[in-house]
């Protein structure tokens, strides 16, 4: 067969299917388009076949829409009418049907419209009760749900309008410590004590554990919460004057300590402030602790042969302990950048922790000590925070004062009446600029002592002696994982006027260096190196130097 004929049969069989394609769902009729389309490319079709077999295709399309509108509007009408007869009137009805200018009846079209009014209504209105029904199951106080986890932010539990967040920590290391000197009464070296040893242990960090629990709620506009937290070892624990942080008992069926250092609730808002009731940390000495790099390594360990709950940090080589103590205290709301924290305390007693002479064998006390308390402890501090582009800080000063009642040490009896007024300030500042974060702080005390709140601050005669210390510090980010941080710090201790020396401690100063690797959100890597020395005002010396591994867990 010629290639004519050919041509004359396919341009035929087009249009004698092209009715058979009009027929058809809409795709079906673009599909035809296409069809021709590409015939058209091939050359299988002239320009004259091709618009004469588009025209028929568009003629057949229109004439079935006409068709099917047709077939749709009776049956519309005749629902309209049963309607109307049962006493559902239509806006746009028989009885009142709208006529253009041409007499043409576009009622079907007001049909349309309503039956479109009538379901979005419907639509929205269950869309409402949906909403509300979602509302009530959130609120419902037998249901209980969780908010989406954050790192950092611990787990939250809502039941009705109250929240329950579970948060904590978990820390372990490897220490090994080389120490030597000669005794120092109150140094926190671990050469102090005046032998020269090498000690491992697996223990923890500045940080013990910890599993805090915080409840909260709103009710008629108040804030409210309550918190708990519990803080064990892994360590054995010795029980002493300091409880869970007297020391280590490393022996066969010992248990570790459980610190329960957090039993407090608040109530307050954004307006009125927030008052605290309970025992947390202190107010004074708060932020410097907060910002010591060394609060998730070790910085001085203070002893490594028989550890206890934790490490010292800068506890006596920078700053003195905030120590958790019972209070009652209100924090202001912040007011362009600033805001002012006070509380009472409970008062706490004057406490000799250098112990004796004769390097700690002798019968005369280093320190006076009382148990005697008519007044609180009052402590305070104001804060600034800022920020400008990508520079961030704060800067704060604090105080503290207690009046110690009826001293008493080897040389003086409570009989005798003697007190003294301690009274404590502090300052300090940190800044953060991209990846760098510098820090410094000072304190200085008249009667407060070393290391430890009261410790070793008054003489065996009841005079006060004088202290200041300070530390400075410095980190860097290289990137969101990988951070490099030391300090220097230094906690001085003078003698009181008429004072001869001893062995009562003189200086506390210590050197920390520290590399962190944060893993995944909740685990980072540590390791620390650190030099701590203790010199006593007869001129003993104790040394040791740490290094350190392990690992930080928070959720």
């Amino acid at each position: 067969m010629r290639r004519s004929s050919r041509h004359h049969l396919l341009v035929a069989g087009l249009l004698a299917s092209s009715s058979l394609f009009v027929t058809a769902h809409q795709a079906r009729a673009d599909e035809y388009t296409d069809l021709l389309d590409i015939l058209k490319l091939k050359g299988s079709l002239t320009q004259g076949e091709y618009s004469a077999l588009m025209t028929k295709h568009r003629r057949h399309q229109q004439e079935m829409d006409a068709s099917d509108r047709g077939e749709r509007r009776p049956a519309r009408l005749a629902s309209a009418r049963d309607q109307e007869r049962a006493g559902h009137m239509r806006a746009a009805s028989s009885a009142h049907r709208v006529t253009v200018a041409s007499g043409s009846d576009v009622t079907p079209v007001f049909l349309d419209v309503q039956d479109a009014a009538d379901d979005a209504a419907a639509s929205a209105r269950s869309a409402r009760q949906s909403m509300l029904a979602a509302q009530a199951a959130i609120n419902d106080p037998g249901i209980v749900r969780a908010d989406k986890y954050v790192p950092g932010k611990g787990v939250t539990f809502h039941a009705g309008s109250v929240a329950i967040n579970l948060s904590g920590f978990v820390n372990g290391f490897y220490t090994y410590d080389n120490a030597y000197g000669r005794y120092v009464g109150g140094g926190t070296s671990a050469g102090a004590g005046g032998n020269k040893f090498d000690a491992s242990a697996v223990r923890n960090g500045y940080l013990p554990a910890a599993l805090i629990t915080k409840i909260t709620t709103t009710q008629d506009g108040i804030d409210m919460a309550a918190v708990f937290g519990m803080y064990p070892g892994l360590d054995n624990n010795k029980p002493g004057a300091m409880n869970a942080n007297s020391g280590g008992s490393p022996v066969g069926l010992g248990t570790p300590g459980i610190d329960f250092r957090q039993i407090y609730m608040t109530f307050g808002n954004k307006k009125m402030g927030t008052i605290k009731i309970g025992r947390d940390l202190g107010i004074f000495g708060s932020d410097a602790i907060l910002s010591d790099a060394t609060l998730i390594t070790l910085g001085s360990i203070g002893g490594n042969s028989a550890p206890g709950n934790t490490s010292l940090g800068r506890i006596g080589v920078g700053y003195l302990y905030a120590d958790w103590i019972p209070q009652i205290s209100y924090q202001s709301p912040m007011m362009s950048g600033v805001q002012v924290t006070v509380g009472v305390m409970q008062p706490m007693d004057e406490f000799n922790f250098a112990g004796t002479n004769n390097n700690g064998a002798g019968p005369d006390a280093l320190s006076a000590q009382s148990t005697h308390h008519s007044a609180p402890m009052a402590q305070g501090k104001i804060t600034y925070d800022f920020t400008s582009g990508d520079l961030k800080g704060r800067i704060w000063a604090g105080f503290l004062i207690q009046h110690q009642q009826r001293l008493y040490s080897s040389v003086i009896s409570e009989n005798q009446g003697k007190s003294a007024t301690v009274e404590a300030g502090e300052f300090g500042a940190k800044i953060t600029y991209r990846g760098f974060e510098g820090l410094g702080y000072y304190y200085r005390a008249s009667g407060l002592g070393t290391t430890g709140l009261f410790f070793d601050g008054i003489t065996p005669a009841g005079n006060k002696r004088n202290s200041e210390g300070y530390y400075v510090q410095g980190s860097y980010s290289f990137d969101k994982r990988l951070r490099l941080a030391a300090s220097y710090g230094v906690s001085n201790l003078y003698q009181a006027p008429g004072e001869i020396d001893s062995v009562l401690v003189r200086r506390n100063e210590s050197e920390v260096g520290a590399l962190f690797y944060k893993w995944t959100d909740w685990i980072q890597f540590v390791a620390e190196y650190s030099h701590t020395e203790s010199i006593a005002h007869n001129g003993n010396r104790g040394k040791d130097n740490s290094a350190s591994g392990g690992a930080v867990l928070f959720f």
